[in-house]
């Protein structure tokens, strides 16, 4: 597994531990707009690793495409709150998804707040496309709606999840974020990339919202509340 993280070494992880302690002293407005700052001029192409560097954690963990890392989501298995955390390399919160159960038709959702702040209005909302719609021949697997003045439209989810073969979409259906399965590998290991104008963080919050939606088994936790 070294190919998959060639500029981490694991003993390491200290510093970054420290680092995510101190994580409260850094806003949410500055994480995400050092998050959005990356891929404004070409597509950025990340490797995403279904599993936590720490003891006793389930997660991912995500390389650039120079093996360093970006982004981390630590779960540990006791904690119950129907929540993930995306971080940056040095622990400091990034995006929170967090599911919402729905007694509906449409089932739940998952929503999309910046940093840690979930007393905020979120920013996305991510939902599963109804099974009576996928099973009519549509090929949307989820639908990813702006909340507010996130955004200045949604986003369409097609494809597998599962095969790690699936596009977002705009509204002008071009494909702004792409899942890829990484040669040799399997499944715990695959690509992703984000085009021009596409936040990265956005992206890797799409993943985790398909991962519980779609993931065997999911990483992260059974999310009941």
């Amino acid at each position: 597994m070294a190919k998959v993280h060639p500029n981490l070494a694991v003993p390491s992880l200290q510093p970054l531990l420290t680092a995510a302690a101190a994580a409260a002293s850094v806003t949410a407005g500055d994480s995400t707009k050092k998050a959005a700052a990356v891929g404004d001029e070409e597509p950025v192409v990340l490797t995403v690793w279904r599993k936590s560097l720490l003891f006793n954690c389930r997660g991912f963990t995500v390389f650039d495409a120079s093996g360093n890392l970006v982004y981390r989501v630590d779960s540990y298995a006791a904690d119950s709150r129907a929540e993930v955390v995306l971080m940056d390399a040095a622990g400091r919160p990034v995006l929170t998804v967090r599911r919402k159960k729905v007694i509906s038709l449409g089932g739940d959702q998952w929503l999309v707040y910046p940093g840690e702040e979930t007393r905020l209005p979120p920013l996305y909302a991510v939902k599963r496309t109804p099974q009576y719609i996928r099973g009519g021949g549509s090929k949307s697997m989820a639908h990813v709606a702006p909340c507010g003045g996130a955004g200045a439209g949604g986003y369409e989810v097609e494809g597998s999840y599962l095969r790690r073969r699936c596009s977002v979409y705009d509204g002008q259906r071009r494909a702004v974020v792409e899942v890829q399965p990484k040669e040799a590998v399997g499944t715990d290991v695959f690509r992703l990339v984000a085009r021009p104008g596409m936040e990265v963080s956005v992206a890797m919050a799409i993943v985790l919202a398909l991962d519980q939606m779609f993931g065997k088994p999911s990483l992260l936790r059974s999310w009941s509340s």
